[in-house]
């Protein structure tokens, strides 16, 4: 399966990750970002339902000075008393760096304008490990309406959040390490979509299901 989840991944299309029972007990979509159309953050919106994230490898976070957002409340003495435990994480700190919009957008939370941002920060992605002259600070405005995650530096081998999972696919996939997720909500419940209604949703649109634990499985095979 996570063969097809890979292929998935390559070809720009979604595929739904869970990460573990025992940690949020949530489906995300995943897409890679360099590949995100309107329609996409669309669908992201109307059937995930939660936030449209894109996670990014921790060195091209180093290189585009993007801190995680829980050092910026720390470093103001107003906010500090802010950050606090995580309990679905044992590292107890959360994957956010900063919110952003493309300085070509509008008010950057329109499916076209949020699509333009994604694209855009994977660009970013692809230059900043290639060795290019990334500007990340040229190119976007902050607060704004796609929220960066940063991934760990050792991914799996230190944290497995779905940011790492994400960024651990789209590295066995050759591709940009730059992808877009998004939790999927059940509102009848007001928790989140439950995994035997996920494997559903996957099965009626043929859409790839993982799980974390396939993920891992194989990452700890191939990257020793």
């Amino acid at each position: 399966m996570i063969k097809d989840a890979i292929q998935a991944l390559r070809e720009g299309k979604f595929i739904l990750l869970y990460d573990f029972d025992d940690r949020e007990g949530e489906t995300d979509f995943a897409i890679r970002a360099d590949r995100v159309r309107p329609a996409d953050v669309a669908r992201m919106r109307r059937d995930g339902g939660g936030l449209i994230c894109t996670a990014i490898p921790a060195r091209s976070a180093d290189r585009l000075g993007l801190p995680f957002a829980t050092d910026l409340l720390r470093s103001c003495p107003g906010t500090a008393g802010m950050v606090g435990q995580v309990p679905y994480d044992t590292k107890n700190r959360s994957s956010f760096s900063l919110w952003v919009n493309h300085r070509d957008t509008w008010t950057g939370v329109t499916d076209n304008d949020r699509a333009l941002t994604i694209n855009a920060i994977a660009a970013q992605v692809r230059m900043s490990l290639n060795g290019g002259g990334a500007d990340f600070h040229a190119q976007f405005r902050s607060p704004g309406h796609v929220a960066v995650l940063r991934a760990d530096e050792n991914l799996l081998d230190q944290r497995k959040g779905q940011t790492e999972l994400s960024i651990a696919l789209a590295m066995m996939a050759g591709i940009t390490p730059a992808v877009t997720i998004c939790e999927m909500l059940d509102e009848r419940s007001g928790a989140a979509l439950s995994k035997a209604d996920a494997r559903a949703y996957a099965r009626k649109n043929g859409l790839v299901f993982i799980e974390g634990s396939e993920v891992v499985e194989v990452w700890e095979k191939t990257s020793g």
